[in-house]
């Protein structure tokens, strides 16, 4: 087939194998489904809506919303079907991506799919970032920096996060702070983005808000750059039913800290416990999952999975030998993980 650019030729998919178990812990999904009021609610207002007609050519209704909700211009928000379109807009619109290694994956396979040139930076001891190594390479062109960081929990330094926000408006480049898991970690870093044009926050509705199902988030950003990545996406890109649903939320923000105190509950308790295993090490987390290291992890996965409780290997990035995360899901779903976790057994 020569239909297609030659930088397509061999792209590796996705890095998810989908597999079934009672307990499910292997997305860093939400526990909780969105609650049943709001769900009628939701329902509702689809009913009412023409399905004939294309939505909103820019999303402008939602995007008034936030404005008012966010202090933030309206001409500085981009929506859209989760914030992996988002970042694969940037890396489309971007002279140069730039990422962490071990970093989210999504940035690396947008840039490759784009056509972008691409640099990753590892991070040092204890998954801390090497801000010489990073100021140095960031040179112009796209920096995405997960704050806090997948898939190790890592919160970086706010120190750290200005340092590298001044080294973009000096070389002309562009920071993103991807926010994912800010609820759980209680951090905001829109006072940075505020300050500087150079530094665009991206945040989604699928982690506190617990609508992974419905693809949504956005991006927070000077007009200028919220201005390009709305015509690298397509017009009409958020969907009227996904419309629907996030006024509603938007109107009924008060489950997402439930469901954070909740998680964050968790995080704890299964950590505390964690660090009692004779041979798995837990890492601290500020985000809705835990990493944790393990002699072998494969025949940790594999074991976890005969006892009914599926999690994410991560032992094929960099750094990461032995490590799975674990989503923090509901406590009768984290005392299976721990019951399962303390009965494995090596050979």
């Amino acid at each position: 087939m020569r239909a297609f650019k030659a930088h397509l030729r061999g792209l590796s998919p996705y890095p998810y194998k989908k597999e079934e178990a009672p307990v499910k812990l292997d997305q860093n999904e939400s526990p909780f489904d969105l609650p049943g009021e709001l769900k009628e609610e939701a329902l509702g207002r689809l009913r009412a809506i023409p399905w004939n007609r294309y939505p909103e050519i820019h999303a402008e209704s939602l995007r008034k919303r936030l404005s008012a909700l966010l202090d933030w211009p309206e001409e500085g928000i981009v929506l859209a079907p989760g914030s992996n379109l988002l970042i694969l807009a940037l890396s489309l619109a971007a002279e140069e991506v730039l990422d962490l290694s071990p970093s989210f994956p999504h940035y690396a396979h947008a840039a490759k799919v784009a056509g972008t040139p691409y640099r990753a930076v590892p991070l040092g001891e204890g998954f801390s970032l090497d801000l010489k190594a990073l100021l140095a390479a960031f040179r112009g062109g796209v920096l995405f920096l997960p704050n806090p960081h997948a898939p190790t929990g890592v919160l970086f330094p706010g120190e750290a996060l200005r340092a590298l926000a001044e080294r973009a408006r000096e070389v002309g480049g562009l920071l993103v702070v991807d926010e994912a898991y800010r609820e759980f970690a209680g951090t905001d870093f829109r006072f940075l983005a505020r300050e500087n044009p150079h530094v665009a926050l991206l945040r989604t509705f699928s982690k506190a808000f617990s609508l992974g199902g419905v693809r949504a988030g956005y991006l927070l950003g000077s007009p200028e750059v919220a201005g390009v990545v709305r015509e690298v996406l397509p017009p009409f890109v958020l969907p009227a039913h996904t419309g629907a649903i996030l006024e509603v939320v938007l109107e009924n923000p008060g489950y997402v800290e439930k469901v954070v105190e909740e998680v964050v509950a968790q995080r704890e308790r299964v950590y505390r416990e964690l660090l009692a295993h004779p041979t798995w090490r837990p890492y601290p987390s500020r985000t809705n999952f835990l990493l944790v290291r393990t002699p072998d992890a494969e025949e940790a996965f594999r074991h976890l999975l005969s006892q009914g409780v599926l999690v994410r290997r991560q032992d094929r990035y960099p750094g990461l030998a032995g490590c799975l995360r674990v989503t923090v899901g509901r406590r009768e779903e984290m005392d299976a993980f721990l019951r399962a976790a303390f009965g494995v057994a090596y050979a």
